[in-house]
């Protein structure tokens, strides 16, 4: 019976490298497409209420979003502890309103500009009378279809 003899080193074949650029872009397509990028800053606080019914929010894209509430800290030094709107990415008054409703209408297209929402993320402990004055401010900007935010983000209290 014969022996093996091993001669010589035994060396490891290279890895092939050659589908990891795919698998790369692969990888980064799929991030590119499942993440989602925030379109405003929340500056104030908003603790939105539980709901016992909703209605999920089917075509975020014709939602305007106003947030009232309580400013953060950094920004109370300048604007104060009392409930502020914030409309995009700034505080705005309530005669503000009309105007931002006609910019976000002039965005969408013809077909959906009857079917511009206008969601409301209102901090729990904001007065009532502040609610109502952008309620008042959105029936004069014809924006009829007011939404009220719960807690959870994709469900939508419909008034």
């Amino acid at each position: 019976m014969a022996k093996f003899v091993k001669t010589g080193k035994r060396t490891i074949k290279a890895l092939n490298t050659s589908s990891l650029p795919d698998i790369v872009f692969m990888i980064l397509f799929f991030f590119m497409a499942v993440t989602t990028m925030r379109e405003t800053d929340v500056m104030v606080t908003v603790r939105i209420p539980d709901a016992t019914e909703g209605k999920v929010l089917e075509k975020k894209s014709l939602a305007s979003f106003i947030y009232i509430g309580e400013p953060l800290e950094t920004f109370q030094v300048m604007y104060g502890t009392e409930p502020k709107i914030q409309l995009n990415d700034t505080f705005k008054e309530i005669d503000d309103i009309q105007d931002f409703i006609a910019q976000e209408r002039e965005q969408l297209n013809e077909a959906d500009k009857t079917k511009m929402l206008v969601v409301l993320k209102i901090d729990r402990d904001t007065r009532m009378g502040v609610v109502t004055d952008v309620k008042q401010a959105l029936r004069r900007a014809s924006a009829l279809k007011i939404m009220y935010a719960n807690t959870n983000v994709e469900r939508i209290v419909l008034q």
